[in-house]
């Protein structure tokens, strides 16, 4: 069986991993605000030369928020997260880039 510290050692590798993740989405989300500002939507293409890593992660949201519609607890997404990408105008349904 587990002895206390083994489980509290355990936990603190969740919970540093949980915290790095939730940095990363943040992080992530200013710079699709600085997309924003800069182009004046939030429609990030898929394959965005001036950041790869943003155009997939708005990809992630949008399948992340589709398994959020159909009641997958797994998406990841929250209120709070769809709150914010509805803020800087992120448009759910993929359409072509302008």
């Amino acid at each position: 069986s587990l002895t206390e510290n083994r489980i509290q050692l355990l936990n603190k590798v969740n919970f540093g991993s949980e915290d790095r993740r939730i940095q990363s989405w943040d992080r992530t989300y200013m710079e699709l605000v600085s997309f924003v500002k800069e182009f004046g939507h939030a429609r990030v293409p898929y394959q965005f030369p001036q950041n790869p890593s943003l155009g997939i992660w708005v990809d992630t949201q949008r399948r992340s928020y589709r398994k959020y519609l159909k009641g997958d607890t797994s998406s990841g997404i929250t209120e709070y997260r769809i709150q914010l990408l509805n803020k800087v105008g992120f448009e759910w349904e993929c359409r072509n880039s302008p």
